[in-house]
């Protein structure tokens, strides 16, 4: 055994304590990071608990500015939100009401907490009653028309005061056309945080249950984007970019980390992506019967979402990191 070459370069050395990994650590998931997701109610009366997404709630406005302050006394400084109406009609008119579920939880939140960063979702498929995410005529999506009410849903949130609005719908030009309406009423500092590169996506079940806009019919493949499509994701981002948007997404994460490093070495945009529902109700659902260690695993689908080249993340383990982070540290 005494002839055997000896290792040349060991690299073992920087691993040998914690202290020495953290030292030489290339990528960190700071709670700055992050943005939490949350489901906000109309009715007060509306079941809260969401069987495929324990630890997720649905809230009422007043109830999601006291989990923002939870947050924020966390580290968590942003949260996005999405609504959900008493009452939902062919065009989803609770999107873009003045007194509608989110912009009242914009202004409950922003009362309590003024610093937090309010990220809104402009979509039309949790206030439809096709469950679309735009206007139906004649069975198909009207790609126009539908723009039209998504500017309106944005122009509608930022008067409530939300920092960034979230065109989701993966209409054409609905970047364009919401920057464009934001500035002529006086919001050109409204930031837009396009859904730019939203893949048509088995992860997004448990949302759908979380936000009742499972699609009455068919579904959103003639808007979302095909999954196969690698090419198709960087022009979709490039394309959101020149209407406008201030941050661009990828939605899904995990199954998208490509798609996200070849965003990151392509654009210098700031680059957000989401950690689905179905991604938080697998770990979930693993955790729960002993198979992995929650912590464990977010942790590392978290720090690989960021090495890949995201500079926040979207995610519902955000309070749960953040608390652990905190733990951590006592």
């Amino acid at each position: 055994m005494a002839d055997l070459p000896r290792p040349r370069y060991r690299l073992r050395r920087l691993r040998r304590t914690a202290a020495l990994r953290a030292l030489v650590r290339e990528t960190s998931v700071d709670t700055d990071r992050l943005v939490q997701p949350l489901f906000v109610r109309e009715d007060p009366r509306a079941d809260r608990v969401i069987p495929s997404m324990p630890g997720i709630f649905r809230l009422t406005a007043r109830e999601a500015a006291s989990e923002t302050e939870e947050l924020g006394a966390l580290g968590v400084s942003a949260v996005i939100l999405f609504g959900l109406p008493a009452e939902k009609d062919p065009i989803g008119r609770g999107a873009f009401e003045e007194h509608g579920v989110v912009q009242e939880a914009v202004r409950a939140i922003k009362e309590a907490t003024p610093d937090v960063v309010v990220m809104t979702d402009v979509c039309l498929c949790e206030y439809t009653d096709h469950g679309h995410c735009g206007v139906v005529r004649d069975g198909r999506i009207d790609n126009d028309a539908s723009v039209e009410l998504l500017a309106r849903t944005a122009v509608s949130q930022a008067r409530a005061g939300a920092d960034l609005v979230a065109p989701s719908a993966m209409m054409d030009g609905q970047v364009a056309a919401v920057r464009a309406a934001l500035d002529r009423e006086g919001f050109e500092e409204t930031g837009v945080l396009a859904y730019a590169a939203k893949h048509a996506s088995a992860f997004y079940g448990p949302f759908r249950e979380a936000a009742d806009s499972v699609p009455r019919f068919g579904d959103r493949r003639t808007y979302q984007k095909d999954p196969a499509n690698f090419r198709e994701s960087l022009r979709e981002i490039a394309l959101d970019l020149e209407e406008g948007a201030d941050i661009v997404m990828v939605k899904p994460a995990l199954a998208y980390l490509d798609v996200i490093r070849a965003a990151r070495e392509r654009f210098d945009a700031p680059l957000a992506a989401y950690s689905v529902s179905g991604e938080y109700s697998l770990i979930k659902a693993a955790a729960e019967r002993g198979w992995v260690d929650e912590r464990s695993i977010v942790e590392e689908t978290l720090t690989a979402i960021r090495r890949a080249g995201a500079d926040l993340v979207l995610t519902y383990h955000a309070k749960a990191f953040a608390t652990w982070q905190r733990e951590g540290r006592a």
